[in-house]
């Protein structure tokens, strides 16, 4: 049984607790959690983030586009050389782990290996 391996609910001691995807869930309060064996990793699991050159970036920074990049539905695509302000670091999907507003083009995620901070 499964039930048995599984850590109790941090929240109200809930011993039903099961997993849905990379979460565990209570079934008696609705609360999430990551599983412990992922939160021991915690002080030294802060995910740094690095340019294309190696600078380390952050939240709100502003970076450079280094090369021409195609976008999907638009004539042109993002030249090299643009700039974009106010990122934000996320985990995003295929390794896309900046999340920004890109004047002309709207909301996107681009990948850290295609920008240089300014």
């Amino acid at each position: 049984m499964t039930e048995n391996s599984l850590p109790p609910c941090p929240e109200c001691s809930g011993a039903y607790t099961y997993e849905m995807g990379a979460l565990l869930v209570c079934p008696e309060c609705g609360h999430e959690w990551q599983p412990a064996s992922e939160e021991s990793g915690d002080a030294s699991g802060e995910r740094v983030v690095k340019d294309s050159v190696g600078n380390v970036l952050a939240d709100g920074d502003t970076v450079t586009v280094v090369k021409g990049l195609k976008v999907k539905g638009s004539a042109s695509g993002i030249k090299a050389g643009t700039k974009v302000r106010n990122i934000r670091l996320v985990d995003g999907v295929d390794g896309h782990d900046i999340d920004c507003r890109i004047e002309g083009f709207g909301a996107m995620q681009l990948k850290s290996s295609v920008v240089r901070k300014v």
